[in-house]
């Protein structure tokens, strides 16, 4: 224990010399840190008691945490006291007992107070205890990370608060634990022009990886080789193929004859800085190597080449260079491979990935190796963990985007695989017999594997435009540890913002208004990542942590702003997850969306959506639980319904959420300052999104409409179809002018005019569409007598239908035995017309099977076979409930806030 003098007797000088002493004898550095104002201990104060023998409350992530919560109280001016003891913590000071749970002194303290930590990973809790007459507080954590937890969160509490010292006060136990094993958020390089400043910002790093661990993400990803998905027409190579960018592997001429060597050895400089700040504030840093192919192909105007390469040595050389740089960088901790075609490497290549799979494993650590998903077969996965390192997969979350926050129930037609389909040579696994697993989960969630399970979200969806919505978020959270999913890893905002040689010089977040720029562009989503972030380690955060932070900004508007953005924030994925005109990011753009006729097939049209290339056509992202615009104008013609959500339904959707993002801006409108930039980036963001709501709502039906005129003939069909399309472009219009003057007029995403530019391009092509359906309009002979079902179908579209209820009751199984029949049951209070189970194995390279089920009085029964339980997999059910033709829906389906799972999971004992 440390001797201290009365902290009351001291003087600044003597206090200032204790406090160094402590501090070295911690083995912290004080070289730098402020000691203005640790004297006034007339004032109240805050007096931290950390045991220099407690090996976790010691650690470096601990003391980094420690000095976070110093600054945040020294810049509100209150005194901090350090002290080995509460005995000598000064009086009137609140005290803050920092202690490891399963320490002696953290046992004691919290078995008095009646909490308990739990005996998890990261687990984490403020305890408020007495300690004699005197009441403390008791920051402790199961383990490192999780004490660290505890501090950032009084940070936290002080950093937003005008009365720091009532917001550090703790009326009961706050105790958490996380549901995601691995929270991680992932910064891609892709643009010479605007990734080169963040990645050499020395004074932005330590502030943003501050922010990650605040919020609890647990890894930081850093992506290299993620600019181009093939090597053809490469303009912007830097860091493409990663290696020769970061050293010179001895043995090898392998190098970069535009880099200097300088250079070169500056951004090895900088990946051990990164790396290094990263494992200091707790988290564990990952790198990812996404392309292995060297040979840009037709590309006269590449700024970078690589030299010294050939095909002979090409797996030696990539093999020595990982580990070289492994060991170069000692606080990797993890390593990202793409390792099907787009890497530049043939899929099936075994050989080839076999040679660097050993550079990892002979690093002289362990360094666990992901995988992306996309083209990974059971021999290359079974290759890499017999390397010896663990491993994990990444599939794609919703595609390359981000959707309704659930896993998706089926994969689009174009990803089931087709026997005899001709491939590329170069494609020939995720094209071919393992194109499920391009965009879902594929076949990878096993009970017995032994890898883990990381989803990835790609930024399809949304890229720019705020976003954050705390019920949406713990839903996600939710999702992620789906059939033992151990977690998420999310492409930040703005990820592959000045992909393929598309970068400008600038704000990356893309504001024309300079007065609406942040100086570094993670700092327009710090309320966004905190939401992610937080609820991604619990689900059932309290609520004060999304407040707190928007009372700053927004005072007496904050629950307003609040709930503006989280009903904008629906609107997007909502969109993704009823409308997949493409599951690539760099082809479908919701966010600055390039008009898709409803009236023609163009050739200009992308898209990998089913023939007719025209929005009526598009298949949902989820086709298992939703429909297209043709398919349901077919239901509403032949009055024969599946009972799948319908897109006049997602329409209505779409509409409530703008109407309510819109109402609460007008309360977010009490916000006493509305020229802070923070203010006006929200309600500029939340109007646009709203726009993009109304806009799609309006030509979901427009797109009905025109199809049902296409069956039918009918030209009432016609005119409300052009009715709802000409009210669609007006929302667009106004959504685009807010823009305005606000967002630069070339937004950049990609090289392609889809991924660039600005919402009032797109203007042109959405009224000529209109033009086409006006035309159309002109030359439809009027109808002498309009059939029945025609009649019903537009009126239905005109109006507000609700989805019919059942009252019904369901007894899922928590588990079934593999090899055994499997028997469920849905009770009815009404018998209706039929009832159907619908089950599949959690494996998308399988299709649902349905089976009608039998009644018994009010129960209905059915049974799935002994045959199909023997599997590896988990089995997703639901139910079709059928009261006529036309009144059909589905059970358990959504719940009226759309965040939970519509079907049901059984997973074996």
């Amino acid at each position: 224990m440390i001797e201290e003098t009365s902290a009351s007797n001291l003087t600044g000088d003597d206090n200032d010399l204790d406090r160094r002493h402590f501090l070295k004898l911690m083995g912290v550095t004080t070289i730098g840190l402020p000691l203005v104002g640790f004297t006034n201990f007339n004032a109240q104060g805050v007096s931290l008691v950390i045991d220099p023998n407690d090996d976790m409350a010691t650690s470096g992530p601990a003391k980094w945490a420690v000095g976070e919560l110093e600054a945040s109280l020294k810049a509100k001016n209150i005194a901090v006291q350090y002290c080995a003891s509460i005995e000598k913590a000064a009086t009137g000071n609140l005290c803050v007992v920092v202690v490891w749970a399963e320490s002696n002194a953290g046992t004691i303290l919290l078995k008095k107070a009646g909490a308990t930590i739990p005996a998890k990973a990261e687990a984490t809790g403020l305890v408020p205890a007495m300690h004699g007459v005197r009441p403390v507080i008791i920051a402790a954590g199961y383990d490192v990370r999780g004490l660290t937890y505890s501090l950032l969160e009084l940070t936290d509490r002080v950093n937003y608060s005008a009365t720091p010292l009532t917001a550090m006060h703790i009326s009961k136990p706050v105790i958490e634990q996380p549901l995601n094993k691995v929270r991680a958020i992932n910064r891609i390089f892709c643009s010479d022009i605007e990734d080169k400043p963040w990645y050499n910002d020395v004074e932005m790093w330590p502030k943003y990886l501050s922010m990650l661990a605040t919020q609890r993400f647990n890894r930081f990803n850093l992506t290299f080789g993620l600019g181009y998905d093939f090597l053809n027409g490469v303009t912007d190579a830097y860091f493409l193929f990663a290696y020769p960018f970061l050293l010179s592997v001895p043995g090898y001429n392998v190098h970069v004859p535009q880099l200097p060597d300088a250079e070169r050895d500056q951004n090895l400089k900088m990946l051990k800085f990164i790396s290094e700040q990263t494992v200091a504030r707790g988290m564990e840093f990952c790198l990812g190597i996404w392309m292995h192919g060297y040979e840009w192909i037709k590309a006269p105007n590449a700024n970078y080449t690589i030299e010294g390469l050939t095909k002979e040595t090409h797996a030696a050389y990539c093999r020595d260079a990982i580990r070289l740089l492994l060991q170069q960088c000692p606080a990797i901790s993890g390593v990202t491979l793409r390792i099907h075609g787009e890497s530049g490497v043939t899929e099936g290549s075994y050989e080839f990935w076999k040679t660097i799979f050993s550079g990892v494993a002979t690093c002289g650590r362990v360094v666990p190796i992901n995988l992306h998903a996309k083209g990974l077969d059971p021999e290359m996965l079974n290759n890499a963990m017999a390397s010896g390192v663990p491993v994990s997969v990444s599939p794609k979350y919703w595609l390359e985007h981000i959707g309704m926050p659930y896993m998706q129930a089926e994969i689009r037609e174009p990803e089931i695989p087709k026997p005899n389909k001709k491939t590329s040579k170069l494609m020939n696994l995720s094209e071919g017999s393992r194109s499920f697993t391009r965009y879902s989960y594929g076949d990878f969630l096993k009970e017995d594997r032994k890898y883990q399970v990381i989803h990835r979200i790609w930024t399809g969806t949304q890229r720019f435009l705020l976003w954050g919505d705390p019920v949406m978020g713990a839903a996600q959270s939710r999702a992620f540890s789906f059939c033992g999913g151990d977690g998420v890893d999310l492409m930040e905002p703005l990820s592959f913002k000045g992909r393929r040689g598309s970068g400008v010089a600038g704000d990356r977040c893309a504001y024309e208004d300079t007065a609406l720029r942040p100086r570094w562009d993670w700092e327009k989503y710090l309320y966004s990542l905190r939401v992610f972030g937080r609820t991604l380690y619990n689900p059932d955060t309290d609520n004060d942590v999304w407040n707190r932070f928007l009372r700053k900004d927004f005072g007496p508007g904050a629950n307003g702003a609040q709930q503006a953005l989280a009903h904008a924030t629906r609107i997007l994925p909502t969109v993704l997850t009823a409308h997949g005109e493409s599951a690539a990011n760099n082809a479908y753009w919701p966010e600055m969306y390039t008009n898709m006729s409803i009236v023609a097939v163009l050739r200009d049209q992308i898209g990998d959506t089913p023939s007719p290339h025209m929005f009526g056509a598009v298949t949902p992202s989820d086709p298992q639980f939703f429909l297209s615009k043709n398919d349901y104008a077919k239901e509403l013609v032949t009055g024969k319904h599946s009972g799948k959500y319908t897109p006049l339904e997602v329409a209505q959707w779409l509409d409530d959420e703008a109407d309510a993002a819109e109402r609460n801006l007008l309360l977010a409108a009490k916000a006493s300052n509305k020229t802070k930039p923070e203010y006006r980036r929200l309600v500029i963001d939340v109007a646009m999104q709203a726009g993009l709501g109304r806009f799609f709502a309006a030509k979901f039906r427009s797109g009905i409409l025109y199809n049902i005129f296409e069956q039918t003939g009918d030209r009432t069909a016609l005119a409300e179809a052009l009715k709802q399309y000409k009210a669609a472009r007006e929302h667009w219009f106004k959504l685009a002018n807010k823009a305005k003057g606000i967002y630069m007029k070339d937004v950049t995403g990609g090289e392609n005019p889809w991924l660039r530019g600005h919402w009032l391009d797109r203007l042109p092509g959405i009224d000529k569409d209109v033009e086409r359906m006006s035309a159309r309009l002109d030359g439809a002979q009027p109808n002498d007598t309009r059939q029945p079902a025609a009649v019903m179908a537009v009126n239905t579209c005109l109006h507000i239908t609700k989805r019919i209820t059942v009252k019904c009751t369901h007894q899922p199984l928590k588990t079934f035995t593999p090899g055994s029949a499997l028997t469920l049951e849905l009770a009815l209070e009404k018998a209706p017309l039929a009832v159907r189970l619908c089950y599949r194995h959690v494996n998308m390279a399988e299709r649902f099977e349905t089976v009608d089920m039998k009644p018994s009085g009010n129960t209905y029964v059915a049974n799935i076979p002994a045959a199909y339980t023997q599997s590896q997999y988990p089995l997703a059910y639901y139910f079709e409930v059928e009261e006529g033709p036309a009144a059909v829906t589905v059970y358990p389906g959504f719940n009226e806030l759309r965040n939970n799972q519509p079907y049901f999971v059984i997973r074996q004992a």
